[in-house]
């Protein structure tokens, strides 16, 4: 896959990245609602991509923490830090790229939690909150987390 390139809205910070996989992915759960007002758009991100400026990280929950652009507020990841197979993945703002780096949506999260107001269009898998906490409690049974 090619690296894609990209900024914030104000341009301090530029990000580079490759796909980990060709793909969008939208989470409707209350903490990305919350931070875009929708659904967070998403490309995930191959270990080794780079942001360059103004970026400034919170923990948002107990295994993950998001960034976003100090000057202009722009996200820019929704990375994981729980430890085991989960941790580093990183799953970068779609928006900071030219039509969303040419990716297809083909996952939501929490599609349980989308308002009624709004809906995608497509045949993409949809996991509800129970579908992804079970993922979470598998992933981290198997790394022998409790």
């Amino acid at each position: 896959m090619s690296e894609l390139k990209g900024n914030c809205m104000c341009g301090a910070v530029t990000v580079s990245m490759t796909p980990a996989q060709n793909t969008l992915r939208a989470c409707h759960c209350d903490m990305c609602r919350r931070w875009t007002s929708s659904a967070l758009m998403t490309i995930p991100a191959a270990s080794g991509y780079a942001a360059l400026g103004p970026v400034k990280t919170f923990v948002s929950s107990d295994w993950a923490e998001r960034a976003f652009c100090s000057e202009c507020g722009s996200m820019l990841w929704y990375r994981m830090t729980v430890p085991g197979e989960l941790h580093g993945q990183t799953n970068m703002a779609a928006g900071l790229f030219d039509n969303a780096g040419g990716t297809t949506l083909d996952l939501e999260f929490f599609i349980d939690k989308k308002p009624e107001g709004y809906a995608f269009a497509g045949n993409q898998r949809q996991m509800t909150e129970a579908d992804v906490m079970e993922a979470f409690r598998a992933a981290a049974e198997q790394e022998g987390i409790s």
